[in-house]
C-alpha cells in the first residue's frame, strides 16, 4: 500500500494524469451533443485518455445524464442525452501507475432555476472544501466545511457520501474526508474534494478536483472550468 504522503516524483505523475483529464474534458465539451447516448460519451472519454498516452483508466468512466445523475456511481447506459439534462462525467487516467480523478457536471440546452441553484450550491460547497484544505487540518473539518454550505442551502439530506479521499496507485486511498474521519491532512497528500447533491427522481450534481495539500493551502491539479457550462 502506498504512503498517504507522496514523493515529488509521485505527485508529478498524478499531476500529469490530471492534466490528461483536463485536455479530455475540453475535447468532450466540443464532442458532446444531444441525442448521443451516455455510453457513446463515456467511450469517447476513454478513447481520448488512452490517445493522450494514459496507461489505463483509474476506474470505469462514469457518464450519466438526466435522472441518472441522481446515482453517484451510476454506470453509462443507452439513455440519450437530451435538452434540459445535467450530464455528470467522472473519469481518470493512469500515468506510470498513478491515478487522476475529476468530475464535472454540465448542462444541455436550457436549465431550470432549481438546477442552477443546486449547481451553484455544490460549487460553493466545493470551493469551501478546497479552501479548508491545508496541512494540519483534520479531514473531518474539510467535510464539515463542504457539508455546511449544502446544509444551509436546505439540501443536506441529498449529500449522501463523504467529501473526498486520497489518490495514488489506487484511485481510493487513505485519508478519507468524511464526518467520521480521524485523519489529519499533511503536506504532499493528494486528495479529492467532491461534494454532490442528488435529488431522487430529479437530478444530481457533483464537482470534483484533485488537490495536493501544502502548508499554505493546496495546489489544484485539475484546471478545468467549474462555473456552470451549458452547451
Amino acid at each position: 500500500m502506498s504512503s498517504m504522503i507522496k514523493t515529488a516524483d509521485e505527485l508529478m505523475k498524478i499531476m500529469k494524469a490530471a492534466a490528461m483529464g483536463d485536455i479530455c474534458f475540453s475535447h468532450i465539451l466540443e464532442y458532446i451533443k444531444p441525442g448521443m447516448t451516455e455510453k457513446e460519451v463515456a467511450d469517447e472519454i476513454e478513447r481520448t485518455l488512452m490517445g493522450l498516452g494514459a496507461q489505463g483508466l483509474s476506474f470505469p468512466t462514469i457518464c450519466v445524464s438526466g435522472e441518472n445523475t441522481t446515482q453517484p456511481h451510476g454506470e453509462p447506459s443507452d439513455r440519450k442525452i437530451q435538452e434540459g439534462d445535467f450530464v455528470t462525467m467522472d473519469f481518470g487516467a493512469v500515468v506510470e501507475g498513478y491515478c487522476g480523478d475529476m468530475t464535472r457536471t454540465i448542462g444541455i440546452g436550457s436549465l431550470s432555476h432549481e438546477q442552477k441553484k443546486v449547481y451553484d450550491t455544490v460549487l460553493r460547497s466545493q470551493l469551501e472544501g478546497l479552501t479548508a484544505c491545508r496541512a494540519g487540518v483534520k479531514c473531518r473539518d474539510v467535510d464539515r466545511a463542504s457539508r455546511s454550505v449544502i446544509e444551509k442551502a436546505g439540501y443536506g439530506e441529498f449529500y449522501i457520501h463523504g467529501t473526498g479521499h486520497g489518490v495514488g496507485r489506487e484511485v481510493h486511498e487513505a485519508p478519507t474526508l468524511n464526518a467520521g474521519s480521524e485523519e489529519t491532512l499533511e503536506e504532499f497528500m493528494p486528495v479529492t474534494v467532491e461534494p454532490g447533491i442528488y435529488i431522487p427522481g430529479k437530478f444530481g450534481v457533483r464537482i470534483e478536483d484533485l488537490a495536493i495539500i501544502t502548508d499554505f493551502g493546496i495546489i489544484n491539479a485539475v484546471k478545468s472550468e467549474k462555473s456552470l457550462i451549458i452547451i
